[in-house]
């Protein structure tokens, strides 16, 4: 088990035991010293333990840009857990700018060289892009954005290569009728010169905007439709029957139906959630199963978006490692 770490946006075990640790060891270890990564328990400064060098990731294309097909996610920066409120405390507490900048560091030198991060004027990101920047990497970042505004301030301040429309702000759009509105950010984006993406978490908002061709360059895709129940509310008027669930919604058999998407749309996607926010990590094998669905359920011309909380273990190098090992070859 991983103790209190987050990967997929949130996750939390509050138990873990030093032959959990040696049992995962024994299983990537190898794997991860030759690709210079090192696994060291209880870490809160992975930076200094993971060396240059280390072997390079799959990498997909987006527009010209070449990125590497494991992209980090900023909702553990953010403090997102999707686990309730003490464990949002829990990693803002954790991820000031400083180590920020420092686990930015850590997983370009894994092999992952992009950071999704979502763009507000309330957040730090404009400085820590600059930081990281400062410090020599040649990260590259992009940011999801709900208004032509935000495109033209996220630019200003933080230079993405890419802006996506923000995927629950996609999704109501489309609820209440005003698609309009997404593809006119998309036109907004392209007259900034930059790449356009639009996220969503009902697959069928992908399906609609690919079947109008739109002049989309790549999705975000959620492995979990997490606004249905708005959604339904939205379009039918009704409401799911109400249960007691944590934050959100999550189906088991929704992975199914945005990975059926994912092969039909032509555009590169990046699957996110694929980890369920936490909730396919009781071990490492339900993790690796996890990379290996996704890896195994969406184009060679995707990749996929993994957050990660490295407090008390190397998420960092297990992840990258887990991509080398189902991601495949350049696309």
């Amino acid at each position: 088990n991983r103790p209190l770490c987050v990967m997929g946006h949130g996750f939390l075990v509050v138990r873990s035991t030093n032959m959990d640790r040696r049992h995962f060891l024994s299983r990537v270890g190898h794997a991860a010293a030759a690709s210079g990564v090192t696994l060291t328990a209880g870490s809160t400064n992975a930076r200094e333990e993971t060396p240059l060098g280390a072997a390079p990731l799959p990498h997909i294309s987006l527009g010209p840009h070449q990125i590497s097909r494991l992209v980090v996610g900023s909702n553990p920066l953010l403090g997102y857990s999707y686990l309730g409120p003490h464990t949002d405390r829990h990693m803002k507490e954790y991820f000031t700018i400083a180590r920020t900048v420092d686990f930015l560091l850590t997983c370009e030198r894994a092999g992952i060289n992009t950071l999704q991060f979502s763009y507000t004027s309330k957040n730090n990101f404009g400085s820590i892009v600059r930081k990281v920047r400062e410090r020599g990497s040649k990260m590259n970042f992009y940011c999801l954005a709900r208004n032509p505004e935000e495109i033209r301030a996220a630019k200003a301040e933080t230079n993405p290569f890419a802006v996506v429309h923000h995927g629950g702000v996609t999704d109501q759009r489309f609820a209440k009728g005003e698609s309009s509105k997404v593809h006119d950010f998309v036109k907004a984006a392209h007259d900034e010169g930059l790449v356009a993406g639009v996220s969503a978490h009902n697959p069928d908002c992908i399906r609609r905007i690919a079947d109008a061709g739109w002049e989309v360059d790549f999705f975000m895709t959620c492995f979990y439709f997490l606004t249905r129940k708005a959604f339904a509310e939205s379009n039918q008027g009704s409401v799911e029957p109400e249960t007691l669930y944590l934050t959100y919604p999550f189906y088991k058999s929704d992975p199914q139906e945005m990975t059926k998407v994912i092969r039909e749309v032509d555009q590169p996607c990046l699957a996110f959630k694929i980890l369920a926010a936490g909730r396919k990590c009781k071990d490492q094998t339900v993790v690796e199963d996890a990379f290996k669905f996704a890896f195994q359920n969406i184009k060679p011309t995707d990749g996929v978006i993994v957050g990660m909380y490295p407090r008390f273990f190397d998420e960092i190098g297990a992840n990258a490692q887990l991509t080398r090992k189902y991601g495949g070859g350049r696309a």
